[in-house]
């Protein structure tokens, strides 16, 4: 029976690992994280998983300390799979696995190499992602790829929504490939990262609104942050405000000064890069506001946003 050890978190995680056990793998061992208690956890928790398949796990500070790694060789394992595990594995920790170690990426690489994928295609407007099984090599993100699957994002998808479509992207590229890869016949393709592209962690802040650019791009950064992660965040009439989910009601137009309106019953928001947003959902001081709440708190006369008309329109890919 071929042997596994499984460093894994986070929904992707809890998917591969089950795809593992369905395939009969031996996983002597499964590690994982804490969860982190400044996070909202949304996702499904591997300990969980591996509890309920009767799996050992343990949630070490650094997987790469010399005691896991004596811990993870003394198990003597075929292969090691990262699936969503939050640190590199470093090169001690890559040469127990006698037939290889292999890491899931929530990208199609070479594209979007680095942490939080999801986040940056939604946000650069890109329309098709989707997962990788490549081999882990001393570089993130860069070494041979043995399967993709590639799942579409709409114009209108979060990231978390892209995400759970990523989560299957990944369950579905395992299974695919898995019975070549534990009989020695998967492919392995060059991943060639000079015509790729990478990309660090986002911070909350980044999740600043500027309504100087188009409604495309603002729309996308929406998209890109909306809950579960933190939200793009603003201010109205001084307030501090969260815009959760928009819409594109007009994607060009004159550039000018930008204002949040009541019309027709909606939130309207004209944007100072061109083309106009209709907010679906916005918090104000904490609170949720409909747009008979806003009326009813500022007023009827346009309210000014953050921003002015932005002398370079922004790009998309």
């Amino acid at each position: 029976m071929t042997r596994a050890l499984v460093f894994a978190y986070h929904n992707v995680g809890a998917r591969c690992l089950r795809v593992l056990r369905a395939h009969g793998v031996d996983v002597p061992l499964v590690v994982t994280h804490e969860d982190d208690a400044a996070e909202a956890h949304w996702f499904t928790r591997v300990a969980d998983v591996a509890a309920d398949l009767d799996l050992p796990w343990i949630a070490p500070a650094d997987a790469n300390s010399p005691d896991v790694v004596a811990q993870v060789a003394a198990l003597a394992p075929d292969f090691i799979f990262s699936f969503y595990y939050r640190r590199m594995l470093g090169a001690p920790l890559l040469a127990v696995a006698a037939r290889g170690a292999l890491n899931m990426h929530g990208s199609l690489l070479p594209h979007y190499r680095g942490r939080a994928p999801v986040n940056w295609a939604v946000l650069r407007g890109e329309r098709h992602t989707g997962a990788t099984l490549h081999y882990m090599a001393a570089k993130p993100d860069a070494g041979d790829i043995v399967a993709q699957q590639a799942v579409p994002i709409l114009p209108d998808d979060t990231a978390k929504e892209v995400f759970d479509k990523v989560t299957l992207a990944a369950e579905i590229c395992l299974d695919g490939v898995l019975p070549a890869l534990l009989a020695g016949t998967a492919p392995r393709l060059r991943n060639d990262i000079a015509q790729g592209s990478y990309f660090g962690a986002r911070k909350p802040e980044d999740g600043r609104v500027d309504w100087s650019q188009a409604a495309a791009t603002i729309h996308d950064l929406v998209r890109a942050v909306a809950p579960p992660y933190p939200g793009a965040f603003t201010t109205i009439a001084g307030h501090p405000a969260r815009v959760l989910r928009t819409r594109i009601v007009a994607s060009a137009g004159v550039r000018t000064a930008p204002t949040l309106v009541v019309a027709h019953g909606n939130l309207v928001a004209r944007c100072g890069g061109g083309g106009m947003l209709r907010i679906d959902a916005l918090e104000i001081d904490g609170r949720i506001h409909t747009p008979a709440m806003v009326a009813e708190r500022f007023g009827d006369a346009p309210l000014p946003l953050p921003g002015g008309p932005d002398e370079t329109p922004g790009s998309r890919r």
